[in-house]
């Protein structure tokens, strides 16, 4: 396996810090996750084989239930796009995407060029819990 100690050291203190157990397999999708300080955006499925090449046995169902453990702990959100398809993204904070069509990837939109001045009132009983903005893309 080629994560290294030090990204497996980083996937462990991540997990510590949200009261995650931290068994070999979480470690491992975490080091990939979080192993150099950097955000991702992933699907199960971009995960799985990202860990498959790290040399890792693990199941894809075992990708998807860790995936909603990590997003459970607040260590992640998740983002949906067309409905059914999900990306589940390392940054929690609230901020826009980009959605690119052409190549089903998502990234970060800057959030200080987002102004949303106005929502509507939601209905009666129903409080507004989070706006998602996914702004969808094609290379022109």
């Amino acid at each position: 396996m080629t994560v290294t100690i030090e990204a497996a050291q980083r996937g462990t203190e991540w997990l510590s810090g949200a009261g995650v157990r931290p068994t070999r397999q979480r470690v491992t999708l975490a080091a990939v996750l979080v192993g150099d300080g950097q955000h991702r955006h992933v699907t199960a499925e971009s995960l799985f084989a990202a860990v498959v090449n790290e040399g890792e046995s693990v199941s894809l169902a075992t990708v998807y239930n860790t995936l909603r453990a990590f997003c459970d702990a607040g260590l992640m959100q998740e983002v949906l796009v067309e409905g059914s398809k999900s990306y589940f993204d390392t940054n929690t904070h609230d901020h826009p995407h980009f959605f690119w069509e052409d190549s089903g990837t998502l990234t970060d939109a800057p959030s200080d060029q987002l102004e949303i001045t106005r929502l509507p009132d939601a209905p009666e009983g129903a409080v507004i819990t989070a706006v998602d903005v996914v702004i969808r893309l094609r290379r022109g």
